[in-house]
Protein backbone atom coordinates (compact mmCIF):
# COMPACT_ATOMS: atom_id res chain seq x y z
CA UNK A 1 0.00 0.00 0.00
CA UNK A 2 1.20 3.39 -0.90
CA UNK A 3 1.10 6.26 1.48
CA UNK A 4 -1.10 9.01 0.13
CA UNK A 5 -1.13 11.17 3.20
CA UNK A 6 0.89 14.35 3.20
CA UNK A 7 3.33 13.72 6.02
CA UNK A 8 5.73 16.12 7.67
CA UNK A 9 8.62 14.25 6.09
CA UNK A 10 7.26 14.80 2.59
CA UNK A 11 6.63 18.51 3.23
CA UNK A 12 10.22 19.08 4.35
CA UNK A 13 11.54 17.20 1.37
CA UNK A 14 9.55 19.29 -1.08
CA UNK A 15 10.56 22.59 0.60
CA UNK A 16 14.29 21.86 0.72
CA UNK A 17 16.46 24.69 -0.58
CA UNK A 18 18.04 27.98 0.40
CA UNK A 19 15.97 31.02 1.19
CA UNK A 20 16.91 34.50 0.15
CA UNK A 21 17.62 35.52 3.74
CA UNK A 22 19.98 32.58 4.25
CA UNK A 23 21.79 33.50 1.06
CA UNK A 24 22.17 37.15 2.11
CA UNK A 25 23.49 36.15 5.55
CA UNK A 26 26.00 33.73 3.99
CA UNK A 27 27.22 36.39 1.55
CA UNK A 28 27.58 38.88 4.41
CA UNK A 29 29.71 36.47 6.42
CA UNK A 30 31.82 35.69 3.34
CA UNK A 31 32.34 39.42 2.68
CA UNK A 32 33.52 39.99 6.25
CA UNK A 33 35.98 37.09 6.00
CA UNK A 34 37.39 38.27 2.65
CA UNK A 35 37.77 41.85 3.88
CA UNK A 36 39.91 40.52 6.74
CA UNK A 37 42.04 38.27 4.55
CA UNK A 38 42.95 40.82 1.84
CA UNK A 39 44.99 43.13 4.12
CA UNK A 40 46.79 40.12 5.57
CA UNK A 41 47.69 38.82 2.12
CA UNK A 42 48.96 42.28 1.10
CA UNK A 43 51.13 42.45 4.22
CA UNK A 44 52.52 39.00 3.49
CA UNK A 45 53.29 40.00 -0.10
CA UNK A 46 54.99 43.23 1.01
CA UNK A 47 56.98 41.43 3.71
CA UNK A 48 58.25 38.87 1.18
CA UNK A 49 59.38 41.72 -1.13
CA UNK A 50 61.19 43.35 1.80
CA UNK A 51 62.97 40.10 2.64
CA UNK A 52 64.02 39.75 -1.00
CA UNK A 53 65.26 43.36 -1.06
CA UNK A 54 67.36 42.88 2.10
CA UNK A 55 68.83 39.66 0.74
CA UNK A 56 69.68 41.16 -2.67
CA UNK A 57 71.27 44.23 -1.08
CA UNK A 58 73.32 41.98 1.19
CA UNK A 59 74.52 39.82 -1.73
CA UNK A 60 75.57 42.79 -3.89
CA UNK A 61 77.21 44.68 -1.04
CA UNK A 62 79.15 41.59 0.02
CA UNK A 63 80.39 41.14 -3.58
CA UNK A 64 81.50 44.80 -3.68
CA UNK A 65 83.30 44.39 -0.34
CA UNK A 66 84.99 41.18 -1.50
CA UNK A 67 86.19 42.94 -4.65
CA UNK A 68 87.56 45.85 -2.59
CA UNK A 69 89.32 43.46 -0.19
CA UNK A 70 91.03 41.64 -3.06
CA UNK A 71 92.20 44.98 -4.49
CA UNK A 72 93.50 46.02 -1.06
CA UNK A 73 95.31 42.67 -0.73
CA UNK A 74 96.93 43.23 -4.15
CA UNK A 75 95.30 40.19 -5.75
CA UNK A 76 93.48 42.38 -8.31
CA UNK A 77 95.07 45.35 -10.06
CA UNK A 78 93.64 48.75 -9.21
CA UNK A 79 93.00 51.22 -12.01
CA UNK A 80 95.01 54.44 -12.05
CA UNK A 81 93.30 57.08 -9.92
CA UNK A 82 90.96 54.30 -8.75
CA UNK A 83 89.46 53.76 -5.34
CA UNK A 84 89.59 49.98 -5.39
CA UNK A 85 85.87 49.57 -6.00
CA UNK A 86 84.49 48.03 -9.22
CA UNK A 87 83.75 50.40 -12.09
CA UNK A 88 80.34 48.77 -12.71
CA UNK A 89 78.21 45.99 -11.26
CA UNK A 90 78.72 43.99 -14.46
CA UNK A 91 82.43 43.56 -13.59
CA UNK A 92 81.37 41.53 -10.57
CA UNK A 93 79.62 39.09 -12.93
CA UNK A 94 82.11 39.11 -15.81
CA UNK A 95 85.06 38.69 -13.47
CA UNK A 96 88.56 40.16 -13.25
CA UNK A 97 91.97 38.62 -13.87
CA UNK A 98 94.15 38.21 -10.82
CA UNK A 99 97.71 39.44 -10.27
CA UNK A 100 98.78 35.95 -9.18
CA UNK A 101 101.68 34.16 -10.92
CA UNK A 102 99.08 31.75 -12.31
CA UNK A 103 96.38 34.24 -13.29
CA UNK A 104 92.83 33.17 -12.73
CA UNK A 105 89.58 35.03 -13.22
CA UNK A 106 87.70 36.02 -10.06
CA UNK A 107 83.94 36.26 -10.35
CA UNK A 108 81.95 37.67 -7.45
CA UNK A 109 78.35 37.21 -8.64
CA UNK A 110 76.63 34.73 -10.94
CA UNK A 111 74.16 37.41 -11.94
CA UNK A 112 73.11 40.82 -10.70
CA UNK A 113 69.99 40.39 -8.56
CA UNK A 114 67.01 42.51 -9.61
CA UNK A 115 65.59 45.24 -7.39
CA UNK A 116 62.25 43.75 -6.26
CA UNK A 117 60.77 47.13 -5.35
CA UNK A 118 60.96 48.77 -8.78
CA UNK A 119 59.30 47.73 -12.01
CA UNK A 120 62.48 47.94 -14.08
CA UNK A 121 64.54 46.03 -11.49
CA UNK A 122 67.45 48.49 -11.76
CA UNK A 123 69.50 49.61 -8.76
CA UNK A 124 70.53 53.09 -7.77
CA UNK A 125 74.34 53.36 -7.59
CA UNK A 126 76.71 55.49 -5.51
CA UNK A 127 80.38 56.00 -6.13
CA UNK A 128 82.98 56.52 -3.45
CA UNK A 129 83.13 60.25 -4.29
CA UNK A 130 79.32 60.73 -4.04
CA UNK A 131 77.72 62.04 -0.87
CA UNK A 132 75.80 59.39 1.13
CA UNK A 133 72.42 60.97 0.40
CA UNK A 134 73.07 61.63 -3.29
CA UNK A 135 70.53 60.45 -5.85
CA UNK A 136 72.94 60.86 -8.76
CA UNK A 137 75.72 58.41 -9.54
CA UNK A 138 79.08 60.04 -10.21
CA UNK A 139 80.09 57.13 -12.45
CA UNK A 140 83.64 56.68 -11.14
CA UNK A 141 83.02 53.36 -9.37
CA UNK A 142 80.33 51.42 -7.51
CA UNK A 143 80.71 51.96 -3.78
CA UNK A 144 77.12 51.15 -2.80
CA UNK A 145 73.71 50.18 -4.20
CA UNK A 146 70.23 51.17 -3.10
CA UNK A 147 66.67 50.82 -4.33
CA UNK A 148 65.15 53.77 -6.16
CA UNK A 149 61.70 53.02 -4.73
CA UNK A 150 60.07 55.93 -2.90
CA UNK A 151 57.81 53.65 -0.83
CA UNK A 152 57.87 53.12 2.90
CA UNK A 153 58.54 49.78 4.51
CA UNK A 154 56.33 48.12 7.10
CA UNK A 155 58.58 49.58 9.81
CA UNK A 156 57.94 53.07 8.32
CA UNK A 157 61.49 53.57 7.05
CA UNK A 158 62.09 54.31 3.38
CA UNK A 159 63.43 51.49 1.23
CA UNK A 160 65.99 53.79 -0.39
CA UNK A 161 67.61 54.29 3.06
CA UNK A 162 68.30 50.59 3.61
Amino acid sequence: MGCRKLTLCNVRHKMAGVTLIELIVAMGILTILVSGILPLSYMTYKRSKEIELRQNLRVIRKAIDDYKKMVDDGRIAMELDGTGYPATLEILVEGVDSNDPDPIKYKFLRRIPKDPMTEDGEWGLRSYADSPDSDMWGGQDVYDVYTTSEEQALDETYYRDW
